[in-house]
């Protein structure tokens, strides 16, 4: 079998090594280590493989903390120290600045980081009934695998969450519908936590008993989701605290269903909020854009600032969700909201959303490529740029740096999803006036 020297991690947290000019990619190798590895995949300049003996190990190897690591998807960098997960992950991000951007940020900021156990207060879990593990699986899949991994506690979910897997599997073997229902989706919120049941066929009179009995039991509240995440409806109890997380810096509280986007680690989410507003420093009389709203995680604390705020969103629910929640802060007077396509965003379609002194752009992983190109000579002299790709943070800075006149100021990590390879990050862009 081969040996190599692990010089570094790829986006997957797979350990990186070369042989013969073959750049080899190492699942379960951590930088500085000496491994013999397996290839599993070959490619003309590539290979894909497997660690089979960590033959001298980095200082920053620790004991897996969950017995189903390995095997279970959910995760893929318990084997690292924590600390020296967000370090491996700002190199990440400034390699791809580098390579990809041809940029390097004027300054680095402090990585944002939380606890790495019990972080994650939204999930999608799998559910299937496999008769050879005896009965329903209920979790995240197997790793690279459409198989539901046999899980039995989960660390990187709340604990209350993480002890209800083993009840949850037993309650949907009991029920008639077992075999159609493939994805139960749970949300935690300040005051309660919602399981939300993908159910292809309606409830049985039996179904509706155990639900009831399960919900008073573990202190839940079921949804029922029939079709899209738009059918989603408060099943039992009809009753009582609704969801929400809160800005407690910004004296802001937003409400949201189970299946709308939020950020999975409310604290480190607070800490993301807290920096982007110190670096976007809104004022009041300042007209502000925030794009990629959503239901208004930025729109409102940047409000809160005395400044008056535009939140663009695709989404038409998600933009009635953030409508209500300005209302309810009784921040609506220096809130308008807007639903449009910025992945098609054009010179004219920008322009006459109106002219901006600062913005925030928050997009998803495909970043925002037609919204940057077309900024033009208003464009806001302040931009504060939230991504959760580093390849196409660095695509679009590379256009905005180039391209509009901007400077990368600052850029740094922030570690949303602990013992993942996920990569979050928060940059700063500025240019001078009539640049």
């Amino acid at each position: 079998m081969p040996e190599g020297i692990i010089e570094s991690l790829d986006h997957e947290a797979r350990g990186v090594t070369r042989l013969d000019g073959k750049t080899v990619f190492v699942e379960g190798a951590l930088p500085g280590e000496t491994v013999e590895y397996a290839s599993y995949r070959r490619k003309p300049s590539y290979e894909v493989a497997r660690a089979l003996h960590i033959l001298k190990a980095s200082p920053d190897r620790v004991s897996p903390r969950c017995p189903h690591f390995g095997v279970c998807g959910g995760c893929s960098m318990q084997h690292l120290d924590p600390l020296a997960q967000v370090a491996a992950k700002q190199r990440l991000l400034e390699d791809n600045l580098r390579h990809l951007g041809r940029l390097t940020a004027e300054q680095l900021y402090a990585p944002i980081y939380g606890q790495p156990w019990s972080y994650r207060y939204r999930a999608r879990l799998s559910v299937r009934f496999v008769a050879k593990k005896g009965g329903v699986l209920v979790g995240f899949h197997e790793r690279k695998s459409s198989y539901v991994a046999d899980m039995q506690q989960c660390e990187i979910l709340p604990f209350h969450l993480s002890a209800m897997l083993l009840p949850l599997r037993e309650l949907v073997g009991r029920m008639t519908i077992r075999d159609r229902l493939p994805q139960i989706e749970v949300a935690v919120g300040e005051r309660m936590t919602a399981l939300v049941l993908r159910i292809l066929d309606s409830l049985t009179t039996v179904d509706e008993v155990l639900l009831r009995e399960f919900a008073d039991r573990h202190g839940v509240v079921f949804y029922l989701q029939p079709a899209g995440p738009a059918t989603a409806y408060r099943f039992y109890p009809l009753e009582g605290p609704r969801l929400s997380y809160v800005l407690p810096d910004f004296a802001v509280e937003h409400f949201f269903s189970p299946t709308e986007f939020t950020q999975v680690n409310h604290p480190v989410n607070r800490v993301l909020v807290r920096r982007a507003l110190r670096l976007l420093d809104p004022r009041p009389g300042e007209h502000i854009a925030d794009m990629f709203c959503g239901l208004g995680n930025f729109t409102l604390p940047i409000a809160r600032s005395g400044a008056s705020v535009l939140g663009v969103e695709g989404s038409p629910e998600l933009v009635r969700r953030a409508v209500e929640n300005a209302a309810t802060n009784g921040l609506q007077d220096r809130v308008e909201y807007r639903v449009a396509n910025l992945f098609a965003a054009t010179d004219d379609t920008l322009s006459d959303l109106g002219r901006f002194d600062k913005m925030l752009i928050d997009p998803p992983r495909e970043g925002a490529l037609e919204l940057v190109k077309s900024l033009g000579s208003e464009s806001p002299l302040r931009i504060v740029y939230i991504s959760c790709s580093p390849a196409t943070l660095a695509r679009d800075a590379a256009i905005l740096v180039s391209q509009k006149g901007y400077r990368l100021r600052g850029a740094g990590v922030v570690n949303m999803f602990p013992n993942t390879s996920h990569v979050e990050s928060i940059a700063l862009f500025e240019r001078a006036a009539g640049s």
